[in-house]
């Protein structure tokens, strides 16, 4: 079972100055969903966006301990844009 807390400072470290909520989807520790806001995401793809999220994670999404994840990117611009 992953520590969610976990996954998210392996992001936090990997994208610095990011903002990551991470949440367990299904209880079971493999399953989980993340929102992350980072200005290194600004000019990239969506897709370009979501390798950089992946990147710090690739042992456990290997391993397939990390079963799921659904990501959501912004940009700092584009958070302020939708968060309201």
């Amino acid at each position: 079972m992953l520590d969610p807390n976990e996954l998210k400072a392996r992001i936090e470290q990997a994208l610095p100055g990011s903002v990551v909520e991470f949440r367990d989807t299904t209880g079971t520790g493999d399953h989980f969903e993340a929102r992350v806001v980072s200005p290194t995401f600004v000019g990239l793809s969506m897709v370009q966006q979501h390798q950089q999220v992946y990147a710090p994670l690739q042992d456990v999404l290997a391993t397939g301990e990390l079963h799921a994840l659904a990501l959501k990117t912004y940009t700092p611009e584009q958070w302020e844009k939708v968060k309201r």
